[in-house]
């Protein structure tokens, strides 16, 4: 994943602290803009596996 944009796809419901929209806990949301890129890649691609975990892969808008 190269890019690092904000993820948020403004669902902004969450289960067990986990963003059912973008995959984020909350801390990690709350610390978005302050991550460098190589940290905002690690929080993409676990949010992503979480996502995964929870079914909501189809919830990503299309770009």
């Amino acid at each position: 994943m190269s890019s690092t944009k904000d993820p948020c796809i403004s669902v902004c419901k969450f289960s067990d602290d986990i963003c059912i929209g973008c995959g984020r806990s909350k801390r990690e949301i709350k610390s978005w803009k302050k991550l460098d890129k190589a940290d905002k890649r690690t929080v993409l691609a676990e949010s992503a596996l979480r996502l995964i975990k929870l079914g909501a892969t189809g919830r990503r808008k299309n770009k």
